[in-house]
């Protein structure tokens, strides 16, 4: 058996802190194997550095899945194509920097591929992920049995569908995007642990990590405002996955939320 963690949403200073302080316990404690993390906030709430990606990988995480945000640190562009172990969505045209899949070697030499996709509904318009899907799988079966989807998206429709299209065909299917983490995970019935959000890693006393006052303050005045990332208490969401190495079949999915 390979145990999984897969972190949502890390946004900012909070975020990361949350990592510090609660991803080496986990590893330890829960004897986890491989840990993937969704990073397109890590930088300021917008996008991600070098230094912060370093920063991450020194905490334990395996490998970094992006989103709509992966471009906001321009500065992305000068190493993503060096850096193995950050991924963004798959289903940017194709001559966009960066890759949108990953194998990994995991303990005994087991293999696991990580892809991340984005959605389409109230999102950026990218390549359908459902053709993006079917298009990289066939490499990823090639040379491995545990497949780990990161589908970054705003609509639980969309999620919820593009899983039940995917179910037997990889091991799991993590949402992220929204920064809430949702109370629905399951095995669907061919064996793909599902969840429809991860969550968010950040600051607790939010608005999906951002100050609640410049929130409302928009919301009210309908004028724009720029956003900052909330100080204070910080939430620790991920989920643990255990996933059969033979056979890639999930076996158990189980939400985690650490606050403090």
């Amino acid at each position: 058996m390979i145990r999984l963690l897969m972190i949502g949403d890390i946004v900012g200073r909070p975020g990361r802190r949350a990592v510090k302080d609660n991803l080496p316990g986990l590893v330890q404690e829960q004897s986890i194997d491989f840990v993937i993390a969704n990073g397109e906030n890590a930088a300021g709430g917008n996008g991600i550095t070098r230094e912060i990606a370093r920063e991450l990988f020194a905490c334990g995480i395996n490998v970094i899945t992006m989103g709509n945000h992966v471009w906001n640190k321009k500065e992305i562009i000068n190493f993503i194509d060096n850096e193995i172990r950050l991924i963004r969505p798959a289903n940017y045209p194709p001559g966009t920097p960066g890759k949108g899949y990953g194998i990994y070697n995991v303990n005994n030499n087991v293999r696991i591929g990580v892809f991340n996709l984005s959605g389409r509904i109230f999102m950026p318009e990218l390549d359908c992920p459902f053709q993006s899907a079917g298009a990289i799988l066939p490499l990823l079966k090639e040379k491995c049995n545990i497949i780990l989807l990161d589908f970054h998206a705003e609509a639980t429709s969309e999620k919820i569908a593009l899983a039940y299209y995917l179910d037997n065909a990889i091991s799991a299917f993590c949402g992220t995007h929204t920064h809430v983490q949702t109370a629905d995970e399951r095995i669907l019935p061919g064996g793909t642990a599902y969840i429809t959000d991860v969550g968010m890693t950040g600051p607790y006393e939010s608005v999906i990590g951002v100050k609640k006052e410049l929130v409302i303050e928009k919301f009210l005045t309908q004028m724009p405002r720029k956003f900052e990332v909330a100080a204070g208490l910080y939430q620790f969401n991920a989920v643990r996955i255990d996933i059969d190495e033979e056979t890639g079949i999930a076996e158990n999915i189980t939400r985690i939320q650490n606050f403090e």
